[in-house]
Order: C-alpha cells, then sequence, then structure tokens
C-alpha cells in the first residue's frame, strides 16, 4: 500500500451544474420540438462527450478534446434535430434552436478557467461543423443549408455565445486591473521584506510572527475538518523541517525528515496535497488513523506544511480537501512575509553583534591592552621604596586584567550562535563552561534535545536568555556552583539555569537589567520567564516555551553531567 497519494482536481461546481441544466433543457427542447423520444440518443450522446472534459477538466490534453467533442456533436445534433423537426411540420430549420442552447456550456467552461482563446476555437470548431453538417443533410429534396431559417437560428447562438465570452474577457480583465490598484497587504510585505533581506546582507553593520499565524492557521482549519492533532512545519536547513506550532491533547513526534518514506515528504516535493492511511508520528500507537498534508506554497515556493490527523478511517474526502486548501492558499503568502521578516531580524541582529564585536576588538580592548603594558613598565622602573605607589599601579593592573577577561567573554558572547548542526543545547552548553571556567564556578549541565529543531529565530533567543543568566549569576551571585538544564523537544522548550549564591536580594542594578532583557526576549517567542528563590540558597532562572511535553514518545536525545 502507498504512503501517500495525491489528490487529484475535482470538477468545479459551476462547470458541472451548467452541464445538468443545459442538458435538461435541450432534452425538453428537443422532445418540443421533434415528439420523437429517438431523438433523445443525440442528449445521452452530450452527456457522453462531456463526461472527460468534467471528470479532467485540468488535463492538458482530456479537457480540451472533451470539449471540443461536445461542440462537433451539438452541431451533429443541431442539424438532425432541425431535419426532423422540419419534417413533422416545423417551418425552415427553426428546429436547431432546440439543441445548440447547450452550445454555452463548454464555451462557459472555458471562460470560468480564463482560456479564451481556446472558447474561441470552440466557436470556430462549432461553425464549421453547423455548415458541413447542413451541407450534407437534405430536407425536401434540398440542402438543409439553404434554409434561411437554419442558418439564421446558427448565426444566433453562434453571435450569443461569441458576445458572452467577450464579455467574460472583459470582466475579467476589469478584476484584474482593480486587483493590480488595490493594495495587497502581505504581498507588499513580502516584496519589501524581500528588498530588506538583501539589502541587510550587504549593510556592514508582533505583527509577523510565524508561531501566531501558524496557531491562527490551524484554529481555522479545525473548524472545517476533523483533527485529533495537527502542526505547521516549516524548513530549518539541512533537510529538515521545524514545528512552528502544534494542535491536539496530546503532542506528537512528526515525522520531520525531508528524505523520509512519509506523506510529509511527498507534499514538500510535489507540492500537492496528500492524504495517508498511516500517521505521520514516529511513535504512533497504531490503529485507524487519517492524514491530511498540505503544502503552503507562495508563488513558487513551498514555505512550509499543515498536517491534520484524525484517529478514523477516511477522513478527508475531496470535499473536505478542498475547504482545507481553501484556506491554506491565503495562510501561505502570509506566513512567508513573517518568515522573511524573523530572517531579517536575525540578520540584522547578526550583523549588529558581529559589528560590535570588531569595534570592542579593535578599539576598547586595544587600549586597554596598551595601559597594562604601561603599567608594567611603570613598576619596571620604580627604583626607590615607593610602596604605596607599587601597590596602587599592581592594583591597577589587576583591574586591567579583569576589564579585559570581561570584554574578552563579552566577545565571546557576541560571537556565539547556535550551529544548525549542533543545536541549542550544545551552544548552551559551550558558553557555561566556558564562563564558568573563567569565574571559577563548578558547572553542572543537563542536557536533553529532541532530534526535533526550533525555529531558528527562536533558538537565538534562547541562547540569548541562557547567556545573560549565566552571566548574571557569575558576576553578581558569587556562587561556587552553576547548575544548567536545557529540554528541547520542538515546540516545547526549557532553558533552567541556576546558583548557589547570595540570591536576588542584593544583586547590583545592573543585574536586574538584564533580568529586564531577559523578559522581553522571552516575550517576542511568546515564552515565559521564571525567576525563583533556590533552596537552601542561590536564585533560579527558567524561560519555558510551549507546554510541557509527554514523555511517553520514544525520542533520539542527547544528555550530559560535567563540570
Amino acid at each position: 500500500m502507498p504512503a501517500s497519494t495525491s489528490v487529484a482536481p475535482h470538477p468545479h461546481p459551476l462547470t458541472a451544474a451548467a452541464r445538468l441544466v443545459m442538458l435538461a433543457l435541450v432534452a425538453i427542447l428537443t422532445l418540443i420540438a421533434t415528439r420523437d423520444v429517438t431523438q433523445l440518443w443525440w442528449i445521452a450522446l452530450l452527456a457522453v462527450a462531456g463526461l472527460p472534459a468534467l471528470l479532467a477538466p485540468q488535463h492538458g490534453l482530456i479537457g480540451p478534446v472533451g470539449r471540443v467533442a461536445e461542440v462537433v456533436v451539438v452541431g451533429l445534433a443541431a442539424s438532425e434535430v432541425a431535419a426532423v423537426a422540419s419534417i413533422g411540420g416545423t417551418v425552415d430549420g427553426l428546429g436547431a434552436s432546440a439543441v445548440l442552447p447547450y452550445l454555452a456550456a463548454p464555451v462557459i467552461v472555458t471562460a470560468l478557467r480564463r482560456r479564451f482563446a481556446e472558447g474561441g476555437a470552440l466557436l470556430a470548431v462549432a461553425g464549421a461543423t453547423l455548415l458541413i453538417s447542413g451541407a450534407l443533410t437534405e430536407v425536401g429534396g434540398e440542402r438543409q443549408l439553404s434554409q434561411v431559417g437554419y442558418l439564421a437560428v446558427c448565426a444566433q447562438w453562434l453571435i450569443l455565445a461569441a458576445l458572452g465570452l467577450y464579455a467574460a474577457g472583459a470582466l475579467h480583465r476589469i478584476i484584474a486591473v482593480r486587483a493590480e490598484n488595490k493594495p495587497q497587504p502581505y504581498a507588499e510585505a513580502t516584496r519589501l521584506l524581500t528588498q530588506l533581506r538583501t539589502v541587510a546582507r550587504q549593510l556592514p553593520g508582533a505583527t509577523l510572527d510565524p508561531g501566531g499565524i501558524s496557531e491562527h492557521l490551524l484554529d481555522e482549519l479545525r473548524t472545517v475538518a476533523p483533527a485529533d492533532r495537527g502542526a505547521v512545519l516549516s524548513a530549518s536547513g539541512g533537510g529538515r523541517l521545524v514545528v512552528l506550532a502544534q494542535a491536539g491533547v496530546d503532542r506528537v513526534d512528526w515525522e520531520t525528515t525531508l528524505d523520509a518514506d512519509s506523506a510529509i515528504a511527498d507534499a514538500w516535493a510535489s507540492q500537492q496535497a496528500q492524504t495517508a492511511a498511516r500517521s505521520q508520528s514516529r511513535s504512533h500507537r497504531g490503529g485507524d488513523v487519517s492524514a491530511l498534508i498540505v503544502p503552503l506554497v507562495a508563488g513558487v515556493r513551498t514555505v512550509g506544511l499543515v498536517v491534520l490527523e484524525a484517529d478514523a478511517a477516511q477522513a478527508y474526502p475531496p470535499a473536505v480537501v478542498s475547504r482545507v486548501t481553501a484556506l491554506t492558499q491565503p495562510a501561505a503568502l502570509r506566513l512567508e512575509a513573517a518568515l522573511l521578516f524573523d530572517d531579517v531580524r536575525s540578520l540584522a541582529t547578526n550583523e549588529e553583534r558581529q559589528r560590535l564585536a570588531r569595534e570592542i576588538h579593535d578599539g576598547v580592548a586595544q587600549e586597554l591592552v596598551m595601559v597594562g603594558y604601561g603599567i608594567d613598565n611603570a613598576l619596571a622602573t620604580v627604583f626607590d621604596d615607593a610602596d604605596e605607589t607599587a601597590e596602587a599601579l599592581r592594583t591597577l593592573r589587576a583591574e586591567v586584567t579583569r576589564v579585559i577577561t570581561e570584554l574578552r567573554l563579552s566577545l565571546f558572547e557576541l560571537r556565539s550562535e547556535v550551529d544548525r548542526q549542533g543545536g541549542l543545547a550544545a551552544a548552551i552548553a559551550e558558553y557555561a563552561r566556558t564562563v564558568g571556567a573563567s569565574g571559577g564556578l563548578r558547572v553542572h549541565l543537563s542536557l536533553d534535545e529532541s532530534t526535533a529543531r526550533l525555529p531558528a529565530a527562536t533558538e537565538a533567543e534562547l541562547l540569548r536568555i541562557a547567556q545573560e543568566a549565566v552571566t548574571n549569576a557569575r558576576k553578581h551571585a558569587g556562587a561556587s556552583n552553576l547548575w544548567v538544564t536545557c529540554e528541547v523537544d520542538p515546540p516545547y522548550a526549557q532553558i533552567e539555569v541556576s546558583d548557589d549564591g547570595q540570591g536576588m536580594a542584593d544583586q547590583r542594578p545592573d543585574g536586574r537589567y538584564g533580568l529586564a532583557i531577559m523578559a522581553e526576549r522571552a516575550e517576542r517567542i511568546r515564552g515565559r520567564l521564571e525567576i525563583r528563590p533556590r533552596q537552601p540558597s542561590g536564585t533560579t532562572v527558567a524561560v519555558v516555551l510551549g507546554t510541557s511535553s509527554r514523555r511517553d514518545n520514544v525520542r533520539g536525545s542527547a544528555a550530559s553531567e560535567g563540570e
């Protein structure tokens, strides 16, 4: 059994309704004009000719061939019905008007699909068929083509169909012009953010929230489709996806590898909605399940996937898929704009950190090094017993050494980033070990990170929060031990930094300023910052993102303890 199946395009409801109504109309008119039930075989032939175009309207060959077959049958039927109706007493070929109204059905289809050139070709084929069949059909010893009534009726319906096609084209052009002139906020945002991202890469130096947009989209989709669980996934690089938002009572360890044999990978590669009769979770417990995966495509680029699952068989028929795709199409552009915004913000932040690092290294740090050399020289030239002066110089030298150490740690903090291969836990562990070693702290690490990844912008903010908490403990707590816990199970994450120092009461004002910065960062990623005393002494700073994970799934994780 295949893992997934592509969802075929379904017939446009208006085209199906138009064909049924026109078939019923021409059947009634044919009976009235001929009073011969056997002539209804033309109606049956029309229905058969319309099936290919109805069932495969977007096929490059079947759809157009089916519509050509329809107009050919209409032309032949009009000539035959006109001949029979004339024999029955109707004068001068006017009986053709019983069948020709059906000509509007294939023309309407081409107008709805904006194939106006094909509509014109169909009218040409219909006119040629009417002329040829009229020339070959004899009525009362003369060619039907010589009947004025037959020619008038044919010309009338051909002109009406041509006028309808022209009106549809004119209306389409008017709508297109108005759409171009109407402001498109998200399209404009995407264009501007794309330009801004390009400019940001060249510089030396939340209204667009992917998580919020994804959560809102899931809420909308669950009102039109059954779903016991769902998620919005986005690309993170390295052939993997990240979870932007998740819905459902139980959290799910989704399959996020794009080279796996899954409907998720098929939907990403084909840009087509996929259905599957198996769960897209790596640890599903079994039972009946239906999965629907819809790609979020903005232009030609896939920006994400929506995954819906229900614990029932055949939960996503074509009608439900249609309702879901109607909501995901506009959401794709909104999500792309939000992801571009995050990308631009990340680029700007990274560039600014690099610029500050260069300025500190080339400016203040070098000047302080020179001051240290000057003090060394002064100490070397003191030949008398100026003990007080020498002690002051030694104190100043120690202070300069301390400042240089602080600057080096600041440079390390500015340059630290989350490696897309190593992960958030590895970046936090490296920083805690380095800072702990410089501050004489015993560092205890507890790392538990899933193979799935958080969005890059979220990981960057969590790293900065952890860095600030570790720095505060080193500078202000007077601690001997530092405990750092990192638990990442997207979209859930918890980073906790504890020390055994003096607590919050006696910390310096700049330490409290650091706490305010951490709170702002947590708010940006829709997380919550928790600050509480640690028993018997010290402080615990924790940032929590999302809801607590369920530990009933099998996940790849890395755990380590160290000092």
